[in-house]
């Protein structure tokens, strides 16, 4: 298979003309491509791993969500490379490649959306659609510049899709432009097009960018500048999260352990939502795929054969309490935010790995990031990443968070905030 030309981003190219090619479509003239985790009738979805392709006959029909989006009027032109089973959030596949991350060639691309991310930064394609549970889309996209759309958990229909982790799984997508992003999820979510609402408030949860090895002024102040010339300063407020979850998130005490505390970088209550969310993460995994991974014992890549083996082997302890956090997190924000209240944290806490960085590392800097990604994964409000230009050659991005059911809303705010943070990135130059 031709690989060099597309950047390793697609498994297989094909065409699946929209249902209708009408000037009036929404997505008239778009392409996209399609994560290898839905469904497309006549394909088999191969999940990123050879033995799972090997031990599942073709689809017979094709997941809604690429179904909508055809029918919205854009052509698919292909299925993308991903993470093996979805367990990884680099973007390294040792069956099919690593596809390269053209702002960063020296850098993983993120995962497991990996090449459906690449496909949009390569320009191969207008927008794409991945999953994520975990952070599947919103690290790609910080990794490689583009917009990255992770919507309200259960908000987009994930039938003939793979599950990793139903608690946590969602369809989301990637575009270049906040118009094309904007439009997709208009589509996908069944949203009118509706005027934009101004935010009530931006908390800018000052503890988190304070975990980010990117200067502030870089990410968190862009931000605040573009808030402060469209809709005004009296609308930022500042916020030490990790206190305010840790105050109101009683259920979390049983993950506050004595490691957590000890370490010196992350912040313990955001932490333990991590511990929390991995473990029902795990549980739900094994559940799903257990029996299926110990009958063939796949071959899997470092790092993700180790955390599949570590999932098989949950036991339902202490599972209720996940569920106990996730309900009580889900209360907190919601009164946090009420309606039309944004919350902005890094997308990650820092730089996107180098190739081939040895796991150990790659462990420590996905637990980090993962503290940062289970706000949205635990509560399922909407997330969106915005890439803010380069810092030092690599990928700088911030996201905003709504509470469930905002998708609309998110979406008009960063349409309407795109421009005015290009331009001030080039102030802050």
């Amino acid at each position: 298979m031709e690989r060099s030309s597309d950047y390793g981003a697609f498994m297989e190219k094909f065409v699946l003309k929209p249902s209708s090619s009408s000037h009036e479509l929404p997505l008239n003239g778009l392409t996209f491509a399609v994560k290898d985790i839905f469904d497309v009738n006549g394909f088999v979805t191969g999940f990123g791993n050879p033995d799972w392709a090997r031990t599942h006959s073709a689809a017979t029909s094709t997941a809604p969500a690429v179904l909508a989006i055809l029918r919205g009027g854009a052509t698919c032109v292909g299925k993308t490379v991903m993470d093996e089973m979805a367990y990884s959030l680099d973007g390294d596949n040792k069956h099919y490649g690593t596809p390269t991350n053209l702002c960063a060639p020296d850098r993983v691309p993120g995962g497991s959306s990996s090449g459906s991310a690449v496909a949009v930064g390569a320009k191969l394609v207008d927008f794409s659609l991945g999953t994520d549970t975990g952070g599947s889309v919103r690290v790609p996209a910080s990794y490689c510049s583009i917009l990255g759309f992770r919507p309200s958990h259960d908000a987009v229909s994930t039938a003939g899709v793979i599950p990793m982790a139903q608690s946590f799984d969602t369809v989301g997508w990637f575009a270049r432009d906040p118009v094309i992003l904007n439009r997709v999820g208009r589509i996908l979510l069944q949203l009118p097009d509706v005027d934009l609402v101004r935010p009530r408030q931006i908390f800018i949860a000052e503890d988190c960018f304070q975990l980010s090895s990117i200067p502030n002024n870089r990410v968190s102040q862009v931000l605040v500048k573009s808030v402060e010339k469209l809709f005004g300063g009296d609308v930022v407020k500042h916020l030490i999260l990790g206190d305010y979850v840790e105050n109101k998130v009683p259920s979390l005490s049983h993950f506050i352990s004595k490691e957590i505390k000890k370490q010196d970088y992350g912040i313990a209550s955001l932490a333990a939502l991590s511990s929390a969310m991995r473990l029902l993460q795990r549980y739900e995994f094994k559940n799903n795929h257990g029996e299926w991974v110990t009958t063939v014992k796949p071959d899997l890549g470092p790092g993700i054969s180790e955390r599949v083996w570590e999932a098989i082997q949950t036991t339902g302890e202490s599972i209720d309490i996940c569920y106990s956090v996730k309900a009580e997190i889900i209360a907190t924000l919601t009164t946090l935010l009420e309606d039309f209240g944004i919350l902005a944290i890094p997308t990650v806490p820092g730089r996107p790995p180098k190739l081939n960085t040895d796991p150990t590392t790659l462990e420590i800097f996905r637990a980090e990031a993962s503290s940062l990604l289970s706000i949205a994964g635990l509560s399922g409000f909407c997330q969106v990443s915005i890439p803010l230009g380069m810092y030092n050659d690599v990928p700088v991005a911030i996201s905003l968070l709504a509470k469930h059911g905002s998708d609309g809303f998110l979406l008009n705010v960063v349409e309407t905030l795109y421009d005015t943070l290009q331009e001030q990135i080039a102030i802050s130059e």
